[in-house]
This record gives C-alpha cells, structure tokens and sequence, in this order.
C-alpha cells in the first residue's frame, strides 16, 4: 500500500533552541530579538513560556541565567520533564559562538507567519464547506480579508489586551510627539489653526464627521484638508521630518469624478476660477500657471477613489490595501449617505448604522483618522435659525454615537443671498449691512467632541476657487466683495 505523504506544519525547534540559548549567554541579545520576536512566534510551548520568562524578568532589571530562569519557572511541569536546569545549562551551552540573534528571530516569525496563513486556510475551506444558510460568500470573502489584514499587520497592533503600561507608554509617545511640534498638535493637521488648537489636529482612531446642507462647502473644506496634509506630509519627508505633520490621505469621492477633485484642487492652488477651468476661457499666464501646478502636483501623496454606489465592506478592503501599499495616514469619504451598507436592513437607520460602525472600527483598525461627511435634514431650511444642531443630522442617532468629532459647516451669506428685499427699502439697507458683515466667512461648529471642548471656528470662504483659510487677524485684510 502506497503511504500517504503527511504534511507537518513549519517550525525549528533548533532554532528555537539557538535563540534561546544565545540569550541566555548574552541578556542584551534580547534587545535585539524583541524588535522582530515575540513569544506567540514560538512553536514549543515551553520555549514560548521560556521566552515570556526571559522577557519579564530582563524588563524588571533582573540578570536572566539558567539558575535565575529555573527558580522563576520553579512549577512549570514542562521544564521538569526536559531536565529543569539541566535543560537550560544546555540551552546556554549548546549556543552558537558569534549567534546572528536578528536572523533566528526573522526565521522563527517568518515560521510563525506560515503557520498563520495554514490555519487562515484551513479556515476558509471549512467556512466555505459548512456556512450557515444565512452566511452568504460576501460575508466570508470579507473575514477572510480582514484575518489576513490582522496578520500583516500583526507587528504594529491586533493582537489582543495590551498591558497598562503599554498603554501608558503610547499615551507618553503621542504627548511627546505634541510637544516636538511645539505644544500644538499631535494629530494629522487639518491646515486651519484654530481647528487643529481645538482639535488637537486628527486624531488616529479617531471617527470625524464634517456636516452640513447642500451648498455650505463641506466637500470643499474636507479637500482642502486632506490636500493640506497630502503637501504637508510630502515636505515633511523631502525635509526628513519625523514624525511628520501631515500624512498620506485616501479620499472616496462617491459624488464627484476624480478629475472634478482634481479640478477644484487646482483651482485653490493656482487661483483660476472653477467657471474658467470648465469652460476653457484661460488666459495665457493663468494656463501657464495651471499647467505648472499640475506638474508640480502630480506625485502628491493623494488618492481618489471615485467609484459610485461602493459599499463599506469595499471601503475596508481597498483601504486596508493602500494602508499596506502606499502607508495612508488619512480617509476621507464624501459622503456617508451614499456608502452601501453590507446587506440591506429592515429601515435606512440600522443601515447608516452599519456603515458608521465599519467607518469607526476601521479608523482603530488602520490607526488612522476617518473624516465621513454628511447630509443635514431638510428641517434646518424651515428655521428662522439656520445654525444646525446634532439632531439634524440625517439618521443621527448612530452617526452622533460612533462619531469621536462631529463638526458642522455653516455660511450665513447663503441664506442671506437667497433672502434679499426690495431695493431701495430700508430692510435692503440693513440686509446689504448684514450681507458685508458675514460676506466670506464661515463657520465650522465642533458640536461633538470626544476628547476635548467644544466650540465655533471662523474660517474665510472663496467661492470662486472653493478654498477655506484662516481669517486674516485684521478684518480690513479680508478680499471685497464682488
């Protein structure tokens, strides 16, 4: 009878045991081998238990040798089937003489990953053959995606509880970070000054929904945001700047095409009007100008997504893949109303649910912040006061739970245009006083704020290339009206 091949899953004990027996010669070669190594990487589960040992005792400053590891795993039953001390005199005597402890240890996470990637398989083909009814193919292409996203990136997070002072240490690490730019931001900078002193800039983890009706320039706004970051980040690496202030930005344009992106971002940045840019009517110096900027911006760290109807098991995957391919640091998603949801639910609420409780759970799992845009409820339009409030928000009940930030855009001057009176009336007279007064400003309203206050920001507005910006300290600096 022909014998059946038996396939063993990877590992080396023998490295396991170099590995070991060269810390335990040289305490300091852990220093090294914890960069890469962690115990889960082990395949024996004492020498796993061995390493965690090894760990705690060189992080309270104790020396690690076979007498001192022994005494520590004194009721470890594995250990006293090898030999107990025995088997660690061996371990130190058995070590390589110039050990390469970097290379063991990239063998034995290399091993581990392989590992990984047969149970993830094994996985899959069992989901495959015995899912529930219920469970359709989508919904499994989507767990096994997020698995192997969770073991690419099992060097940085998901792995589990993370101790106090892990926590404390990334809590140190940001604060630290703050205080390298000069006590202003520890976030992603958002290009508005007062936004980022009230925010603290965008905050990784952090689910930031910008809000508004139709007109106010939310679109604009979150585009000059995700471009200010895009360039900042782009300096910071060409200047060697670490960490940098801005960060790599994937924006979904479920509305707008790409080019039309594109269009309004060169139109802020070369001062050539959008009615110009679609029509054609250029003149020679602002072709030129415009043609330059492109060039210049051609390898901005920006990427559009624009296709329609996407959904937010979409969203996940193609972020989770420009997170690996191209290290994004930002998402921008324009706008929530339009993100499919999985599958459909009884009422639009429960799906708007689902799409913010993915939007949220991806900004903790790429560690980046999410700014979603938003569509406001008819009912602020019917107010003498037009000024939003979170209950407009459109199926607010889950957007304003799942959101860390909530901030809604505001421009009294649309609302004003659309109202005027008789000229030549005193109401006209007061309504072209109240139109100068509010002309070219905004307001974006912080109305939800997870880590800190709340309050108004004044921006200025140019319609005629859609670009926010900081008022200038002296109202008298600000461009006429038209």
């Amino acid at each position: 009878m022909e014998q059946e091949l038996v396939r063993q899953l990877p590992y080396d004990v023998d490295v396991e045991q170099a590995l070991l027996g060269a810390i335990l010669v040289d305490n300091y070669s852990l220093e090294r081998a914890s960069t890469i190594l962690k115990a889960v990487h082990f395949y024996d589960p004492l020498h796993r238990r061995l390493y965690e040992a090894i760990e705690r005792m060189w992080a309270r400053g104790h020396a690690v040798t076979p007498l001192t590891l022994k005494a520590q795993m004194e009721q470890d039953a594995g250990l006293a089937e090898v030999g107990g001390q025995a088997y660690l005199v061996s371990l130190a005597h058995a070590a390589p003489a110039l050990p390469n402890v970097k290379d063991y240890a990239r063998i034995l996470r290399e091993l581990s990953l392989r590992r990984d990637l047969i149970h993830i398989g094994e996985d899959i083909v069992n989901t495959a053959f015995e899912a529930p009814v219920d469970v359709g193919p989508q919904a499994q292409i989507e767990e096994a995606e997020k698995a192997l996203y969770r073991l690419g990136e099992s060097g940085r997070s998901g792995e589990g509880p993370q101790s106090f002072d892990t926590a404390l240490a990334e809590a140190v690490r940001q604060a630290e970070q703050a205080l390298s730019r000069g006590g202003a931001i520890s976030g992603v900078a958002s290009g508005f000054t007062d936004l980022d002193s009230l925010l603290g800039g965008l905050h990784p983890s952090d689910l930031l929904i910008v809000a508004g009706r139709p007109g106010m320039g939310k679109t604009a706004l979150a585009t000059n945001m995700a471009f200010h970051a895009a360039r900042l980040y782009q300096q910071d690496k060409k200047d060697n700047v670490s960490p940098p202030r801005g960060a790599a930005v994937l924006l979904f344009s479920l509305e707008m095409a790409a080019s039309q992106l594109s269009a309004r971002i060169l139109s802020e940045q070369t001062e050539v009007e959008m009615r110009k840019i679609r029509t054609g009517r250029f003149t020679d110096t602002e072709w030129d100008r415009f043609v330059r900027t492109a060039q210049v911006l051609g390898d901005l760290p920006l990427y559009i997504d624009d296709t329609g109807g996407i959904s937010i098991a979409q969203i996940v995957a193609r972020s989770r893949r420009m997170k690996r391919e191209k290290n994004i640091g930002m998402i921008v998603i324009d706008y929530l109303q339009l993100v499919e949801p999985s599958r459909r639910a009884e009422n639009r609420v429960q799906e708007i649910s689902e799409v913010t409780k993915g939007l949220k759970a991806l900004a903790k799992e790429l560690s980046v912040p999410v700014m979603a845009l938003s569509q406001l409820s008819r009912g602020v339009d019917s107010r003498d006061d037009k000024r939003p409030v979170l209950s407009d928000l459109r199926e607010s009940g889950s957007i304003e739970q799942d959101a860390d930030v909530v901030m809604f855009v505001y421009r009294e001057e649309y609302y004003l245009k659309s109202r005027e009176p008789e000229a030549g009336t005193a109401e006209y007279a007061k309504w072209v006083e109240k139109l100068d007064r509010v002309h070219n400003r905004a307001e974006v309203m912080v109305e939800k704020h997870r880590h800190g206050a709340t309050n108004k920001v004044e921006l200025f507005f140019d319609a005629r290339f859609t670009r926010f910006s900081d008022l200038a300290p002296d109202d008298n600096k600000l461009p006429a009206r038209n």
